[in-house]
């Protein structure tokens, strides 16, 4: 049997059960083989219920610094007697296989082209803890330590983890650290040195890291909420967003009280419902205030008829959307990009929205802060369209970075003094040629500027009207103002094949690191593919014109039915015959090596076609 020997370059899964304290020695695992300068990408593959159905936690090292999913397992830790079937299949041929070796099991249930190596992991934490709960938790910590040995990760650094995690709890940094040193002990003296076994997965000190951070996509979107002048968040708690208020929260006690009187100077408000949250932020939008929500697939169903009034209305709102699996409840704990036709045109009638693409945590605190501003500017609801992989996941990425300088767009929004000289107001009327009105805020003049907010039709001067000539005027407006969104939206990033191809490729969102490796894969193998990162909808004029200078454009997305792909026929009028789908659906992130052979076998089924025509 040929091993798998690699270092610094390897993908190791976690197979637990979800409650037993596991996911936080994963992390250590992970964050420990990071601080040792080697990039990581860690997933973590969790239940929608509280305890009890499997977890999993699969980490990509990566010294070249891939962060997507790769596909296959290279060692497996199967410390979960439901799923050992599943978890044994999915090991490479020459992987490895670690699991708890307390009971013995029947040769059957092993593979013969993989390594396996076994600890009494069980054994030991009975023998060693009286407590059930401290069985379990140490368990996962003894694994962690026989792991440092296996892998050659430094203990100096876990116990520094160690330290940190625990810093004020000492009792706890001891009890950890003799856990730890227990499975490095019992690693040392049974799992190295007998013919077979041991393992050539391998971690090296190295300096792949650089200044990136690591941070979860929520924490970083909610920061970028506090930079970008949002005061008002109103939310109901669903997974995966949840955390994005949550860590506002947090953010806004350290951030936002003012210095002199201590006073808090933002509003956040857990409401009874979506619909109420959403109502919330649409009135704190009317009266001024930068306001966000965040939430998922069934929020934003449940928030149609507010986005719908605010649209109209002409109200800024930003909605951070973190899309799970669908429809209906769907797979809440699960990631897919599902909702992109739902909030570009959510609401009934016509009505089309912002939406933006983060590809990382960097983005989505970039967008966050430009969500808010683009929402003032063009007063309308905007979307920041992310998902559990980006959300939920820490993902390294370069640190955030804010100019001081930087000051918030409100847009028009009309002062008294230019009311009291004169200057004409009419609230929906298009005055500067980009379908922007100007607008007041409740309060400016006395007397001047007021008017009234209706979700119904009107004139340009807001009052009441249902003519047909009043309606055709707005609605066309709306949409003069959508094209020119498409000026003002984070560009599309352009990537040239190294040779000169009339193939393509757009994608965006969380599929980019795999992409980004499926690039280098595919042109290995003779496969040249300009790529486009799309970043915002509408789409601006750049991505028509990369369409029309290929023969064949490949759509990568997470979803069942090609909802980009049908966003660009439909925006851009695009032959649906140019634009190849590339799907993937399933729950879990989409990996290089399926969009490298989906493109693959893609592209040699259209080599063959002229000569099926031929024929």
């Amino acid at each position: 049997m040929n091993r798998i020997e690699a270092v610094n370059d390897f993908v190791v899964k976690f197979a637990n059960v979800n409650g037993s304290g596991s996911a936080s020695a994963n992390e250590l695992f992970a964050k420990a083989i990071l601080r040792m300068g080697v990039p990581v990408s860690p997933r973590n593959i969790f239940p929608s219920n509280i305890q009890g159905l499997p977890t999993w936690y699969e980490v990509r090292v990566s010294e070249k610094g891939w962060l997507g999913r790769r596909g296959g397992i290279d060692m497996m830790v199967a410390m979960n007697p439901q799923t050992w079937d599943q978890d044994v299949k999915e090991v490479e041929p020459g992987g490895y296989l670690f699991h708890d070796s307390t009971r013995p099991l029947p040769a059957s249930a092993f593979r013969k082209d993989i390594t396996v190596i076994g600890m009494p992991v069980t054994a030991i934490c009975n023998a060693t803890y009286e407590d059930p709960r401290q069985r379990t938790l140490f368990k996962n910590i003894m694994v962690l330590g026989a792991l440092s040995v296996l892998m050659d990760v430094d203990a100096d650094v876990i116990e520094k983890l160690f330290g940190e995690q625990y810093k004020g709890k000492e009792r706890l940094l001891e009890s950890n650290g003799r856990a730890l040193h227990s499975g490095r002990s019992f690693a040392r003296e049974h799992l190295r040195a007998p013919a077979g076994a041991g393992c050539g997965l391998k971690v090296q000190r190295a300096d792949a890291v650089g200044e990136r951070i690591f941070v979860e996509g929520n924490a970083a979107a909610a920061l970028g909420c506090v930079y970008g002048g949002a005061t008002v968040c109103a939310w109901y708690p669903i997974t995966p967003s949840s955390s994005v208020a949550e860590a506002f929260i947090g953010y806004c006690k350290k951030l936002r009280h003012d210095s002199a009187s201590g006073e808090a100077n933002y509003a956040i408000v857990q409401a009874e419902d979506e619909i109420a949250s959403i109502g919330m932020v649409v009135g704190a939008g009317w009266n001024g205030a930068r306001a966000f929500t965040a939430t998922s697939g069934p929020g934003v169903s449940l928030m149609t008829e507010f986005i719908g009034l605010a649209y109209f209305a002409e109200i800024p709102v930003t909605i951070i959307d973190v899309q799970r699996g669908g429809p209906s409840t769907g797979m809440p704990t699960r990631t897919q990009q599902a909702d992109l036709v739902s909030s570009a045109y959510a609401g009934h009638g016509d009505t089309k929205h912002v939406l933006l693409l983060p590809q990382d945590p960097n983005e989505c605190f970039e967008f966050a802060a430009t969500a808010l501003d683009l929402a003032d500017r063009l007063q309308t609801p905007v979307f920041v369209m992310t998902d559990l992989d980006i959300g939920m996941n820490q993902r390294l990425c370069e640190p955030f970075r804010w100019d001081d300088e930087r000051r918030y767009d409100r847009g028009k929004v009309m002062t008294a003094a230019e009311l009291e000289a004169g200057r004409e107001f009419a609230r929906y009327k298009d005055v500067d040629g980009d379908g922007i009105p100007w607008r007041t805020l409740p309060g400016t003049h006395p007397t001047l500027g007021s008017y009234f907010t209706r979700g119904t039709t009107r004139d340009p001067q807001a009052r009441y009207s249902e003519t047909g000539p009043d309606y055709v005027y707005n609605v066309q407006r709306l949409l003069k103002k959508f094209a020119f969104a498409a000026t003002l939206v984070p560009q599309p990033v352009v990537r040239a094949a190294q040779k000169r191809t009339r193939l393509g490729v757009i994608y965006f969102g969380s599929t980019a690191p795999a992409m980004d490796e499926a690039l280098e894969a595919l042109a290995r193998v003779g496969i040249h593919l300009d790529a486009m990162r799309l970043r915002a909808f509408p789409f601006p004029r750049a991505v028509a014109e990369f369409i029309a200078s290929h023969d064949e454009v490949f759509v990568v997305e997470q979803n069942r039915d090609a909802q980009m792909r049908s966003l660009l026929v439909n925006e851009l009028e695009v032959d649906p015959a140019r634009l190849q789908a590339v799907l993937h659906y399933d729950g879990t992130p989409i990996t290089a090596r399926a969009i490298t052979q989906t493109i693959t076998r893609k592209v040699h089924a259209i080599a063959v076609a002229p000569a099926r025509e031929r024929a």
